[in-house]
């Protein structure tokens, strides 16, 4: 009987003192699906004015359920982005009550392939141009700094937050 209960007492204790090398933050098969842009989170104290619009549009966007943009990456390291920011069309509603800003309805489509190793993902277009960019993966959560992509109007910081599907 004591032999069964030692047996027990180092079995569990092999059990439980056994760690695992997997960090769950940023894992290299983390970023592995599609990812909608939902949401840019930005300073309101130092955010330009440009800023504060593009927020205030991808928001308004995001809750009629139109993606702007929707990057899919896949197992083989290629990388199918869809964007239909080119073709975002806001027009102010006679009579100065506001904006209409209707959900695109074409988008541009781009296979190009990545890498993504400790957190940081390395984007490269069919021109061989590479950009690098930290990100933060959380559960379904991804951020990236808007300044980092080198984006026109983000010289005050801001992160682009992506939700995955």
């Amino acid at each position: 009987m004591k032999r069964n209960l030692l047996a027990l007492f180092i079995a569990t204790a092999l059990l439980f003192s056994c760690s695992s090398d997997k960090d769950d933050t940023n894992q290299e098969n983390d970023i592995i699906g599609s990812w909608e842009l939902t949401a840019l989170e930005i300073d309101d104290n130092t955010a330009s004015d440009d800023e504060k619009f593009a927020r205030d549009i991808l928001s308004f966007l995001s809750a009629l359920d139109c993606s702007l943009l929707t990057i899919t990456f896949n197992a083989d390291q290629t990388v199918i982005t869809e964007n239909s920011g080119n073709y975002l069309d806001i027009n102010v509603i006679t009579g100065g009550t506001g904006l209409d800003v209707p959900c695109p309805t074409e988008k541009d489509t781009s296979v190009d392939s990545y890498l993504y190793e400790g957190g940081v993902l390395t984007y490269i277009d069919e021109n061989e141009i590479e950009t690098k960019v930290k990100v933060i993966i959380s559960g379904n959560t991804m951020r990236v700094n808007a300044v980092e992509l080198d984006f026109a109007n983000f010289d005050d910081g801001g992160e682009l937050i992506f939700t995955k599907r």
